[in-house]
């Protein structure tokens, strides 16, 4: 699963309550002539747009809400609005959004107590069947442990390790979720920490990049998510890269190699089995105690 994260680090969600088709928020009961509208011009902005929705059954509500999401390290924000009519978002800004929310919390007098996290689990059934199967008995067992807090969403990419968690606005995505680990995934995430063994990465990050901080918080237990920061990377061959990164502001190097894996059925709807590239952290190096 490592180095699956997909690669925005910037999101729009939408509440969109009812069935949705294959193409999520596209084939909803949203206005299919504005989601193209939005959908296009965000993804000029590099900003991944999700539908949401509660889990369980739930009807049409005049007013449904949004947020904006930025993972990037640093400027993990969550900011939410609410909507009545569909073409109301097509005057959403996120990075205008983002850059006020920002400006605001600056201005605290108090430190500003951080958000709740967001759990969006993958239900999106009519993508890939694994999805609703697993996905929705998770959102069920993370919405008895944090009320509110849960969504189910579209796509999240990965349908193979359904079910896929995406705790916002850290960006982290685990995958292969069991109802039985609800509990210690919230406890870990409002820790602080990582559920290691579940990590797929961290949105917005490239694969090996993902695949060698997955093997930074394996092989140093406790480290924080804020506490492991990339520093750089460089090429080692053509199937090899070498990333720097920071561990509590001690180095560290780890190398990564991209392989193909066998051939197999990658999701429960595809007609025939294929292969996919894999990320495989070889060696993690800690050159300051090397050098001593």
């Amino acid at each position: 699963m490592l180095g699956t994260a997909f690669p925005a680090a910037r999101l729009l969600l939408i509440e969109q309550p009812g069935p949705w088709g294959r193409a999520g928020l596209l084939d909803s009961r949203f206005d299919r002539a504005v989601a193209h509208r939005l959908i296009a011009r965000l993804d000029k902005e590099r900003v991944r747009v999700i539908t949401i929705r509660r889990p369980g059954r739930t009807g049409a509500n005049t007013s449904r809400r949004w947020a904006v999401s930025d993972c990037r390290p640093g400027r993990e924000q969550l900011v939410w609005g609410s909507f009545d009519r569909d073409e109301d978002l097509l005057e959403i800004n996120p990075a205008a959004i983002l850059a006020a929310d920002s400006s605001r919390r600056a201005g605290q007098i108090d430190k500003p107590v951080a958000d709740p996290p967001l759990y969006a689990v993958c239900a999106h059934g009519s993508h890939d069947a694994c999805c609703a199967i697993r996905g929705r008995p998770i959102a069920a067992a993370l919405g008895r442990v944090r009320p509110g807090q849960v969504w189910e969403c579209s796509h999240v990419g990965g349908d193979r390790f359904a079910a896929n968690v995406l705790v916002l606005p850290l960006g982290l995505l685990y995958g292969r979720v069991v109802e039985s680990l609800a509990e210690q995934l919230v406890v870990t995430t409002e820790g602080g920490g990582v559920l290691e063994q579940n990590l797929r990465g961290r949105v917005g990050f490239p694969p090996d990049v993902q695949a060698a901080m997955s093997m930074v918080h394996r092989e140093m237990p406790g480290l924080k998510v804020l506490d492991v920061a990339v520093t750089g990377t460089s090429r080692r061959s053509a199937d090899t890269t070498q990333v720097r990164l920071t561990a509590q502001g001690e180095p560290v190097e780890v190398l990564v190699r991209v392989e193909q894996s066998s051939t197999q059925w990658l999701t429960c709807q595809t007609e025939h089995p294929s292969r996919a590239k894999v990320y495989q952290p070889m060696s993690l190096r800690r050159p300051s105690i090397q050098a001593g």
